[in-house]
Parts: C-alpha cells; sequence; structure tokens
C-alpha cells in the first residue's frame, strides 16, 4: 500500500467525522455541548495528532527532500490550512466548555467554528486527495514509498501512542451513532 493511500483511508474516517458534525451543527440543542467537546477531541487528536502528524512529520518531509518548497506552494498551503484547523478546534472546545457551563454565547460560538472547521477540512481533503497526494506518488520515488509508510506506523505507535488510533476510530463510531439520532 502506498504512503497516501493510508492517509485517504484516513480522510475517510474523518469525512465521517465531519458528516457526523454537520448534523450536530443542524441540531445543536439535541446534539448538546458534550457533541462538540468529543467532535473537538477526534479532530485534535485523530485529524491533528494522528493523521497531520503523518503528513507534516513525514510526507511533506519526504516531498521537500525531493525538490518540493516548503514555503508556499502545495506544502506550505497544506501548512496553512493545518494551522487554521488546529484555531478553529480550539475555538470549538473553548466555546462548547462556555456553553457546557450555561452560557449561550458558547452555542453560538461552537457551532460557528464547526461549520467553519467542516467547510475546511472538506476543502482540505479534496486538495490532498486530488491534487497533493498524486503529486507526492510522481515526486516520492516508487522504492521510497513503503519507507514513507513505515514511517507513518512510526509516527502511528511510537509518537502517539500504542491504542491511540483505535481509540479514535471507537470515538469515531460513537460519534457517527449519536448523529444518526440527531438526523
Amino acid at each position: 500500500m502506498q504512503a497516501t493511500e493510508i492517509l485517504i483511508a484516513e480522510h475517510t474516517v474523518i469525512s465521517r467525522v465531519l458528516d457526523a458534525l454537520e448534523e450536530a451543527v443542524r441540531s445543536p440543542e439535541a446534539a448538546g455541548p458534550g457533541f462538540f467537546s468529543a467532535a473537538a477531541d477526534f479532530a485534535s487528536g485523530f485529524a491533528d495528532g494522528c493523521h497531520h502528524r503523518k503528513e507534516e512529520n513525514v510526507l511533506f518531509k519526504a516531498l521537500t527532500r525531493h525538490g518540493m518548497p516548503a514555503q508556499g506552494g502545495p506544502v506550505g498551503v497544506m501548512l496553512f490550512e493545518h494551522e487554521q484547523g488546529r484555531q478553529l478546534i480550539r475555538t470549538l472546545r473553548r466555546s462548547a466548555a462556555l456553553w457546557q457551563n450555561g452560557e449561550s454565547s458558547g452555542r453560538d460560538a461552537a457551532v460557528q467554528a464547526a461549520a467553519q472547521y467542516i467547510s475546511l477540512l472538506r476543502q482540505h481533503i479534496s486538495k490532498e486527495n486530488n491534487i497533493l497526494f498524486p503529486m507526492a506518488d510522481r515526486f516520492i520515488p516508487l522504492d521510497e514509498q513503503p519507507q514513507v509508510a513505515e514511517d507513518f506506523e512510526h509516527v502511528e505507535h511510537e509518537e502517539t501512542g500504542e491504542g491511540i488510533h483505535e481509540k479514535y476510530l471507537a470515538l469515531a463510531q460513537a460519534l457517527e451513532q449519536q448523529a444518526r439520532v440527531l438526523a
């Protein structure tokens, strides 16, 4: 399996959580602040902590070793969008906590941050799947692809911790189940 196929499979999981979060945005009172907090946990733990870490620490470095500039261009755009996502997730987490504590402004801010995050990530995933990853498949020599995938495994098990991936897959499934009730 090519390294980019691993990332595309993770995008599928992230997209499922975005779908669930979209249901919560449509029915925030029914979802409640706990749903938004759990979605923020997934986003920071899996989308950013596992997935973006693989991209930033492995894939993007491999691309720059093979001539793609780190500043500007596709890698620079992806890094900028990763940071935008982190900011939105911090806002979502803070807003959901305010809402949980009875501050009505927290609800609207959580919904707004979630909607912005959904939009950002859907566009981001599309750019990576349709532009960046095909470029990566061309830039990174075939004989280096297995090492990139192995480095992803290192990130998965050594840097983020054993069982973390499974924990967030279970959280994704729980969010999807909760969202089905909202629909």
